[in-house]
């Protein structure tokens, strides 16, 4: 994998980079101190990957974000930044991922594999049909944030809105469970009357200590019950 990092700060450009290395010992990173020098950089070398810090003297990252977004075979855009005012534009320019200073080695771990996983992603969607969107808007602690679809791993109505469970948490979705399901139908797999479940992270299906059907999915703790009329599409996921 190729990554460039591009931050006009010299500590945050040499944690990246570190972090870079943990992760993927075999990568070939580089790196860039503004837009100007990115872009002629991305050119020059081709990354796989730009980890892009969004406020930065001349052009920001969001007008490389931009310029790129309208390149063939452009690489991923991560955004590394302090501040969170900015996804939705950041998102809005296609970035694959937002993360906030200081970055977290397991968040950046998945942004990287989602990098490596763009090829199978792509043609994920494309069997979704009109399944375009990649993110939802969600609250949490207070703050209103992109999810990636890619990270959930249920949705469960309760009360007015649907709780998205992801490995970081759980958030508040002011959507409905049915407009989800019929978005998201090749992703998600209704178990029960009030929740879906992402299909690609079923890993087994069980009884709870009350005798109750559940599915247990990688990433989160929390066990999903099944309904009886819907067990048999369960069953058909452990079908080979």
């Amino acid at each position: 994998m190729k990554v460039l990092v591009v931050d006009d700060e010299p500590p945050a450009r040499n944690r990246l980079g570190q972090l870079v290395a943990e992760l993927r010992p075999n990568a070939d990173v580089a790196e860039a101190v503004n837009g100007v020098e990115a872009l002629a950089m991305v050119e020059r070398t081709a990354p796989d990957v730009v980890l892009l810090d969004v406020r930065m003297p001349g052009m920001d990252g969001l007008e490389v974000a931009r310029r790129l977004a309208n390149e063939p075979g452009a690489p991923a855009v991560i955004f590394t930044t302090a501040y969170d005012a900015h996804a939705v534009a950041a998102f809005d320019a296609e970035a694959l991922d937002y993360l906030l200073k200081p970055v977290r080695k397991s968040r950046l771990e998945r942004a990287l594999a989602r990098v490596a996983a763009r090829g199978s992603q792509a043609q994920m969607s494309e069997g979704d049909g009109a399944q375009g969107r990649t993110h939802l808007s969600a609250t949490h602690a207070g703050r209103t944030e992109l999810i990636p679809i890619n990270d959930i791993r249920f949705l469960r109505a309760d009360q007015k809105y649907v709780e998205a469970a992801t490995p970081d948490g759980t958030y508040l979705v002011d959507e409905s469970l049915t407009s989800l399901e019929a978005e998201y139908s090749a992703r998600f797999l209704r178990v029960h009357r009030g929740a879906l479940v992402a299909r690609g992270y079923v890993r087994s299906l069980a009884r709870d200590d009350n005798g109750q059907n559940v599915v247990l999915l990688d990433g989160v703790e929390q066990p999903i019950e099944v309904s009886r009329r819907l067990l048999p599409r369960v069953r058909e996921l452990f079908k080979s």
